[in-house]
């Protein structure tokens, strides 16, 4: 029953469908220095998405450390929603003060639920999903056609979810050189997929915060289409990068810039 389950989730994940606004949004490439340290908030907490763990941020923490901010990059169960949304909570108790939550891909559910928390100041979105109070990464997936990722997942008995060496290099980084892919497929995270792609937020953070997002007009695991959808529902100052799912990895200067801009707008 549970392989079933696991199937006809998978059949419906990850939509995709072509992007035709991408020209209304621009960004720059010019990366934000602060001298003397980072104004406005300094807390930075990182959350990783599915088929990934904390190290898929390593080149943002090293821009984000240099330039003097308090980073945090966590490590996910993804075993489902609730377990995830602990992780943030005990991670944000440990901070000294506001906080920026940042969240990739399915990280970006987790960031939505979380956000109520008194300490986080804002929420940055990085080709991630943002549901509004009841939806899903996969009930926001099926508003759009199936994305390519679709076709490279392996589910268990469990019902987790990986994605096969193939799909890594095909869908997952396309972008990324094959070193980098491998290191991937090695160290990526098996997801629930009932427990935790299908887990419906109770609260939206981004009604009541700040929000910015990173759109990436080449991914292939969230439609483009549907990030920019997003995006506009929640108002969110946003920026449009040439990359693959993992702008993180293959574009980490201007990921860098935007969570600084971010951090740089809120008052402490």
């Amino acid at each position: 029953m549970k392989n079933r389950l696991a199937f006809r989730i998978v059949k419906y994940m990850f939509p995709m469908a072509i992007l035709a606004v991408l020209s209304s949004y621009a960004h720059s490439d010019h990366h934000v220095v602060h001298a003397g340290g980072p104004s406005g908030v300094k807390n930075i907490l990182l959350v990783h998405g599915a088929w990934a763990d904390g190290s898929s941020w390593d080149k943002v923490i090293a821009r984000l450390d240099a330039d003097g901010y308090n980073v945090t990059a966590v490590q996910l169960p993804l075993s489902s929603l609730a377990d995830d949304v602990a992780v943030i909570n005990r991670a944000l108790a440990r901070e000294d003060g506001p906080t920026l939550l940042v969240g990739h891909s399915y990280g970006g559910v987790v960031i939505t639920e979380a956000g109520i928390d008194p300490k986080v100041a804002g929420l940055v979105y990085v080709s991630a999903f943002a549901p509004d109070e009841g939806e899903s990464a996969l009930s926001l997936s099926n508003t759009v056609p199936p994305a390519p990722v679709a076709a490279d997942f392996i589910p268990d008995n469990q019902g987790m979810l990986k994605i096969s060496n193939a799909g890594i290099a095909a869908d997952f980084a396309q972008d990324l050189p094959p070193r980098e892919q491998a290191i991937l497929a090695a160290t990526q995270g098996p997801i629930s997929a009932p427990n935790a792609l299908g887990a419906n937020v109770s609260h939206a953070a981004w009604r009541h915060l700040p929000a910015w997002y990173a759109v990436a007009s080449d991914d292939r695991v969230i439609a483009p289409s549907l990030e920019v959808t997003m995006a506009r529902r929640m108002n969110a100052k946003t920026i449009v990068l040439r990359s693959g799912h993992l702008s993180i990895l293959s574009h980490s200067e201007q990921v860098s810039e935007l969570v600084e801009k971010a951090a740089s707008s809120l008052n402490q």
